[in-house]
This record gives C-alpha cells, sequence and structure tokens, in this order.
C-alpha cells in the first residue's frame, strides 16, 4: 500500500538546522512531483515546497525561501526538507505530499525554541 512516512524533526534553538525525509512506498515515486506542507498549532496547512519529478524544478513559500532547500533522491525513493536559519515561526508539523494522487504522511513535529 502507499505510504509516505516522514523523519527527522525535533526540537532545535534557533538559528538552528533540521533535516527532514520522507521515504516513499507503493507507488512510482520518481514519477510523482512531491511537495512538504507545515501546519502551525491553531493555523491552517500551508504549502512549504515543492519538487518535480526529476528534481529539476523547485518552489518555495516566500517565509522559507533562502533558508530551506527541497530536493530528492529517486533512487532511494525518498524527498528531503533541508531547515536552516529556523525560526521561532518554523514550529508546526511537517507533512509530505504527492498533490497528484493526494498521498499524505503523517507528519513530523519540529518546535523551535530557546
Amino acid at each position: 500500500q502507499v505510504q509516505l512516512v516522514e523523519s527527522g524533526g525535533g526540537l532545535v534553538q534557533p538559528g538552528g538546522s533540521l533535516r527532514l525525509s520522507c521515504a516513499a512506498s507503493g507507488f512510482a515515486f520518481s514519477t510523482y512531483n512531491m511537495r512538504w506542507y507545515r501546519q502551525a498549532p491553531g493555523k491552517e496547512r500551508e504549502l512549504v515546497s515543492h519538487i518535480s519529478a526529476t528534481g529539476g524544478t523547485t518552489n518555495y513559500a516566500d517565509a522559507v525561501k533562502g533558508r530551506f532547500t527541497i530536493s530528492r533522491d529517486n533512487a532511494k525513493r525518498t524527498v528531503y526538507l533541508q531547515m536552516n536559519s529556523l525560526k521561532p515561526e518554523d514550529t508546526a508539523v511537517y507533512y509530505c505530499n504527492a498533490p497528484t494522487r493526494d498521498y499524505w504522511g503523517k507528519g513530523t513535529p519540529v518546535t523551535v525554541s530557546s
């Protein structure tokens, strides 16, 4: 069956870094665009970043542009989100998504706090 499993979240101080991973199975990963979303407490889920199937095209929300980098390894069936210069407002649960079929992972929590 289709699975998207996120990992790499945790507690980090402001200015720190984390690398999120999303391992995919059960579908033709290398042919799917992939996205990272996040949902902060009391807020709606928002799109963070998008990567095309080949990795040749990436897009970012203005709030994370210049600080986050999305990438993928199709041989490993994994998409990544490198998050640098983290801010308290980046605190959220981060979700992996395959938009074509609306597949979702269960999320990994990120807390940025001193």
